[in-house]
């Protein structure tokens, strides 16, 4: 599989990673099983920092498409191709674009939904 990562992109790094890599696994040049480079390898190959391929390995195991096994490495997930198709950020923007919707039909203000969504955001994180 090859990578190529444009830093001119606007696109964010870990998210440009993100997405070729499950394109690969939805055109099948990576299944199942496949092994991934270590972390400190492919940011390496690819001249990038590894936190930010860290960034990325985080966000596709989180969603379903990588899995790693400790210190045998990382690998692609059984169900990576019909994970792969599930966009957990607009799922995100969406559920939230219809709560904010909600609330403001309620005549909730702007300022309100900030302070909750803080103080929610504050309580879920201590």
């Amino acid at each position: 599989m090859e990578i190529s990562i444009d830093i001119d992109d606007p696109v964010p790094l870990f998210t440009q990673l993100v997405t070729q890599i499950k394109q690969a696994v939805n055109q099948e040049k990576l299944a199942p099983g496949d092994a991934l480079p270590s972390i400190r390898q492919l940011a390496n190959d690819l001249t990038m920092n590894s936190k930010t391929v860290a960034k990325a390995y985080r966000i596709l195991e989180r969603d379903g498409v990588i899995q790693t096994r400790g210190y045998r490495g990382t690998f692609i997930h059984p169900e990576a191709k019909t994970n792969s198709t599930v966009d957990l950020n607009e799922w995100l923007h969406t559920t939230l674009n219809e709560t904010v919707s909600k609330l403001k039909a309620s005549g909730i203000t702007d300022s309100e939904i900030r302070i909750a969504f803080s103080r929610v955001m504050n309580n879920n994180h201590n």
